[in-house]
């Protein structure tokens, strides 16, 4: 597949610098679920931002904590970005998104340049079928739309587990080169793996973010990975308690290196 040089995901997380430390953007419906966009693709819109302000390549994100505030509305919206601390390797900053007078979104993120270190790696990616033997996920709501799914648990149609789990190869709808902004809206691009435990009896309604932590773990840029590969998700929920719930994720190269880890907290009020 050839690869657009503007991409549907290109031009929706696009920002535009209207100040020092100040981006305008605008919020896409396409990116639906529920109440209001997709949190991964909020995520992906503040990181395009941070390393728009950041302006140093060879400082990469390496950790990124969003808590979302409210919901945002379709259209405009700012980003304010602050450069906490730079230091000789790792540059510190927060990040709001306004709609107005209105706080949609707040976060902080660490990107620094690789350091020389000792290493371990006792953790292999799962083993699962591979892309290409399994059917894509037909098109539901918006966000759909901006993705391929090939699920090997997929938690909204595998009721009644006895584990929440959710396990998908995914990619972009359109070619496109993996990079930290499409690898923070992969972060958040599987449905809750808490679905998987519905019953007649039990039931987890919408469960909107309250927060999302990203932790980069591989510079997608020094691997060989074509625009139009697959990567592995897996996300897995261990405790619903108080009306909320974690959840923790991995994304995959088709290689098997792990690119991210994530937790994210959210709401779990029953239906």
């Amino acid at each position: 597949m050839t690869c657009s040089k503007n991409t549907r995901f290109d031009h929706d997380t696009s920002v535009a610098r209207v100040d020092e430390g100040r981006y305008r953007v605008d919020i896409d419906r396409g990116w639906w679920v529920e109440r209001g966009p997709n949190g991964g693709y909020i995520a992906a819109l503040l990181l395009r931002a941070i390393c728009s302000h950041v302006e140093d390549s060879n400082r990469t994100p390496r950790s990124f904590t969003i808590h979302y505030v409210s919901p945002p509305a379709e259209g405009e919206a700012h980003i304010q970005v602050d450069t906490e601390r730079r230091g000789r390797s790792l540059t510190s900053v927060s990040v709001r998104m306004m709609q107005g007078s209105y706080l949609r979104a707040m976060g902080l993120a660490a990107l620094s340049t690789p350091r020389e270190s000792q290493e371990f790696d006792h953790h292999p990616m799962p083993e699962v079928p591979p892309p290409s033997s399994i059917a894509p996920k037909p098109l539901v709501i918006p966000i759909h739309q901006r993705y391929e799914h090939r699920f090997v648990s997929d938690p909204t149609i595998e009721n009644g587990a006895r584990e929440a789990r959710s396990v998908a190869w995914l990619r972009a709808a359109e070619p496109q080169p993996l990079d930290p902004f499409l690898i923070a809206a992969y972060a958040d691009a599987l449905p809750p793996s808490s679905f998987a435990l519905t019953t007649d009896d039990f039931s987890l309604g919408p469960v909107p973010t309250v927060e999302l932590t990203v932790h980069f773990r591989a510079d997608p840029s020094s691997l060989e990975i074509a625009p139009d590969a697959f990567c592995l998700a897996v996300c897995r929920s261990r405790l619903a308690r108080d009306g909320f719930v974690e959840e923790d994720g991995e994304i995959w190269s088709p290689c098997g290196t792990l690119l991210a880890q994530s937790r994210q907290l959210a709401v779990a009020l029953g239906r």
